[in-house]
């Protein structure tokens, strides 16, 4: 090597060894992945100005009882009889003149600009009013609880994401291991068939398990990667944190909650109350509508100085009858039956899914239990034949076998960990109990 080649080699090495590492990521708790989730999902976010529409809604719906004033400007010119008798009236600048015969048959054009106040007060429309606050009330309510029940699915999500992608690190390294002692075989496999003591079959067997180990690497990783996106979409933080905590830990007690409580279950509840006071609002509406009205208008000439002024104290009654309003009514009722069924189908399904959710419990628990005994089995099989193999006292099927049945092992006690890890937040999720500790 010459001279000017190792110092440049030496510079190179000293640039790499100056060079900054790249910052680690913050490790990352499920909790503080579950939070995450809920500040900054723009899914939730949505959810949370559903609610605030719904309040509004509310509001609206409450303030319907409210006096409400209508103002109003016009500009007219009009020569069309009555109109022009009636405007200068308004205007208060009638005369005798304005009696000539020829004149009311064909007056000249008149000209005003008038504006106008009405204060209207509901006094009666027939329990409307009160109807439609109680079922906009109860709308929002049920968007609340909505938005609540999407907070906690939005958990166990999260946990699914961030627990997953730990079985799925774990995966990689129990693949890692698994191709190492693929090599290991093969090299040795093919040093003793070197020295024809194996058979080229042999070597052919342990080239077929190499490959496969990594094909089953690159298939870990993959997961991995998809585990670690889904973490990143849900909770908006890196997708190379570093996960802290971990898979087989069991997750803080959970207590009290109940299926009756459930956010989904009270929203349905809910739903159904405002479609009952939506029957009360289509009935309503068959009745009379009473309103109280002050108004105050004038009308002036196009100089805008000379006009008159007057003022209007009245009661309105109106009815509006239609064939509408009772296909309306008929609606209504069908919609109050319709939720009332919906809240009994949710109560079976929140039921059944918190059973679902404790047997699942029962047998993943039971599995982790039988796979661990069976990991510790396995990997005392292959280290023992491995031995037994390399001093010629076991055929090369027994080493193989003994590698496959360790990564069968392996893939059950993670994939039973996982599921003992979801069915906890599932049991959750259906008894309205924290999920990992959190609630919203």
């Amino acid at each position: 090597m010459s001279t000017q080649r190792a110092r440049t080699l030496l510079a190179v090495t000293l640039a790499a060894l100056a060079a900054p590492l790249p910052a680690a990521a913050e490790p990352l708790a499920v909790e503080e992945a579950i939070r995450a989730a809920w500040d900054g999902n723009p899914g939730l976010k949505a959810s949370s100005l559903a609610v605030e529409a719904a309040r509004q809604d509310a509001h609206r719906a409450r303030d319907a009882r409210l006096p409400s004033l209508r103002l109003e400007a016009r500009g007219v010119r009009t020569d069309e009889p009555m109109m022009a008798f009636g405007l200068k009236l308004d205007q208060g600048r009638i005369s005798s003149a304005d009696f000539d015969p020829a004149k009311l048959n064909d007056p000249a054009p008149v000209a005003g600009f008038g504006a106008g106040a009405t204060l209207s007060v509901p006094l009666y429309l027939g329990g409307r009013l009160v109807a439609g606050e109680r079922a906009a009330g109860r709308v929002a309510e049920a968007e609340a609880a909505d938005d609540l029940r999407r907070r906690q699915e939005m958990a166990a999500a999260v946990v699914e994401a961030y627990f997953g992608a730990q079985a799925a690190e774990q995966g990689i390294r129990y693949a890692g291991d698994e191709l190492a002692h693929a090599r290991e075989t093969e090299r040795f496999v093919r040093e003793r068939n070197g020295q024809g003591l194996l058979l080229d079959a042999d070597v052919d067997r342990t080239v077929a398990f190499r490959a496969q180990a990594e094909a089953e690497l690159a298939t870990a990783r993959r997961r991995s990667d998809s585990a670690r996106s889904a973490l990143a979409l849900l909770t908006g933080r890196p997708g190379d944190s570093a996960l802290s905590t971990p898979l087989e830990a069991e997750p803080p007690p959970s207590g009290g909650g109940d299926v009756t409580n459930r956010p989904d279950v009270l929203a349905a509840e809910l739903r159904r109350e405002a479609a009952e006071a939506g029957v009360e609002v289509a009935r309503g509406s068959l009745l009379p509508a009473l309103f109280a009205q002050a108004s105050a208008e004038t009308m002036r000439t196009t100089d805008l100085r000379d006009g008159a002024r007057w003022t209007t104290l009245g009661l309105v009654l109106r009815w509006d009858l239609s064939m509408g309003d009772l296909d309306a009514s008929r609606a209504a009722a069908a919609r109050a039956r319709a939720a009332e069924l919906a809240v009994e189908w949710r109560e079976r399904q929140a039921s059944r899914e918190a059973d679902e959710a404790r047997g699942a419990i029962e047998a993943a628990d039971a599995r982790v239990k039988a796979a661990r005994e069976a990991v510790t089995a396995s990997e005392s099989a292959r280290q023992l034949r491995e031995a037994r193999h390399r001093e010629g006292l076991l055929p090369l099927t027994d080493v193989l076998d003994a590698e496959a049945s360790l990564a069968g092992a392996r893939a059950l006690l993670l994939a039973s960990q996982l599921e003992a890890r979801l069915a906890r937040a599932s049991l959750a999720l259906a008894r309205n109990q924290p999920i990992e500790g959190m609630m919203p």
